[in-house]
């Protein structure tokens, strides 16, 4: 399988993921610039977290706009993979690819820290090798991570299984105290539909080698390899 890495200006975890793509998951790794509207025969495209644009109007609204996207959609029409991690999720929203928007935290502040999180559902290209009865402790690092949606969208969420994770608390309880932005239903990552573009606000490629004192976002990245 060959992967993509879109970098915008303003991207500032690509080489992270990069890095976690080449070593973790044995990937063989192209990057997209934002111009580029050639997708270089990759299978999976990643949108990293960062600052698109410095984030100037909001989180991914100019980035949205930019050549590349086009193209991403209609991989993702053609039932090609796409994810976004953080900023890259802001993105996907914005670009109507995922359902929601993702608003400001409601402390008002950024926060970077662990934090737990527990898979909703295991059957999807991401999190076929995840445990629902494991607790999964990943970073997060983002102003803008509380996702919202409509009750209407909300409930189609839930009933299409397109909720991939949820916050939770260190014991494994999904409640007030485990969610950092005040997300609806404590959601921290969601997929469309077709199960083929996923978003989450955590960050999995900083937890993903043993240099970092935390792996437990490998098992992400070598679950699209079964």
């Amino acid at each position: 399988m060959k992967f993509g890495v879109v970098i915008f200006p303003g991207s500032n975890c690509d080489r992270d993921l990069i890095e976690t793509i080449s070593t973790v998951a044995n990937g063989n790794v192209a990057e997209l610039w934002h111009k580029d509207t050639d997708l270089k025969g990759v299978d999976f495209v990643f949108l990293p977290g960062g600052f698109s644009y410095g984030d100037y109007l909001r989180s991914g609204a100019i980035a949205k706009l930019s050549p590349v996207m086009q193209s991403i959609g209609e991989h993702a029409k053609a039932g090609g993979y796409v994810m976004g991690i953080c900023n890259g999720f802001q993105i996907l929203c914005e670009s109507g690819l995922l359902p929601g928007a993702l608003l400001r935290n409601t402390n008002r502040q950024f926060i970077c820290k662990n934090v737990f999180l527990k898979p909703e559902n295991t059957d999807l290209k991401i999190t076929n090798l995840l445990s629902k009865d494991k607790t999964y402790q990943i970073p997060i690092a983002h102003g803008e991570g509380r996702y919202y949606a409509d009750e209407i969208t909300l409930k189609e969420l839930e009933s299409n299984q397109q909720i991939i994770f949820r916050y939770v608390s260190e014991n494994g309880q999904m409640n007030d105290a485990g969610n950092p932005n005040g997300s609806l239903n404590n959601i921290a990552g969601i997929c469309n539909s077709g199960k083929n573009v996923f978003g989450m606000m955590p960050h999995p490629e900083r937890c993903a080698t043993e240099q970092l004192l935390n792996t437990d976002g490998r098992s992400i990245f070598q679950s699209i390899l079964v």
